[in-house]
């Protein structure tokens, strides 16, 4: 925790992520990703000279079994105040549009959605969970299926919603994530989604693995490549 916290300032103040009046939104899922990141957020907040709010969204996608109570008990304890934005995602994906390919037209509706929500509550950015992991497997998942070289950026503005998208996590681990929330015992949910573990971030997960065993040197020196091209701006 104390490691991920350190990391987090860091990045926050070096890329002037979070100003002061902010109010700053995190997306969860129920993941392990956007529940760390709410945490770790809150936790920056408590010592943070940069005087900003926080709130909690959950996009609803219309499953009737997704229980966000575990989601909505943690926020309570924590002191973050906890949004529920309905929709009928699910409806529209899988039962009116049949997609064989679901992921990319939900990303779409839920991010829409997230959005609307932040619109409600006044959040001008929203803090996404994505680490350096998730950056690589974007740069593979790019290349291998739109032929495009590029990953996400650590602070994405979005003129047409006024919306600054960060990425705090950008300079953490996957492994450091999943050893986070068992020390700190954080809620998580299962996803209800019948492709959840079946797509192509999955199938990238996999790659990368066997990359890594391969070439032990891979994850560092495809991350500094990110550097060097400009893609975004990391620190080790």
């Amino acid at each position: 925790m104390k490691s991920i916290l350190g990391n987090l300032r860091r990045t926050i103040q070096e890329n002037n992520l979070i100003k002061d009046g902010d109010r700053v939104a995190v997306g969860v899922s129920g993941g392990k990703d956007s529940t760390a990141m709410l945490y770790a957020l809150k936790k920056f907040q408590r010592f943070s000279p940069i005087k900003f709010e926080l709130e909690a969204i959950s996009v609803s996608l219309g499953f009737e079994d997704h229980d966000f109570t575990p989601l909505k008990e943690f926020c309570e304890k924590i002191g973050v105040n906890y949004t529920i934005k309905e929709t009928q995602i699910k409806e529209v994906v899988f039962d009116i549009r049949k997609e064989k390919n679901p992921c990319s037209l939900c990303a779409n509706l839920r991010r829409g959605a997230l959005h609307e929500a932040m619109e409600e509550l006044n959040c001008n950015v929203v803090a996404l969970g994505h680490h350096n992991d998730d950056a690589i497997e974007t740069f593979f998942m790019n290349m291998f299926y739109t032929g495009r070289i590029q990953t996400f950026q650590i602070d994405t503005y979005l003129d047409r919603r006024d919306i600054n998208v960060i990425r705090p996590f950008i300079n953490v681990s996957e492994y450091q994530i999943i050893d986070m929330v068992k020390e700190e015992n954080l809620p998580i949910i299962t996803s209800p989604c019948p492709v959840d573990k079946e797509t192509k971030r999955e199938t990238m997960k996999e790659f990368t693995k066997e990359l890594y065993k391969q070439f032990p040197l891979a994850k560092t020196n495809i991350l500094r490549s990110f550097v060097n091209g400009d893609q975004m701006k990391l620190w080790f």
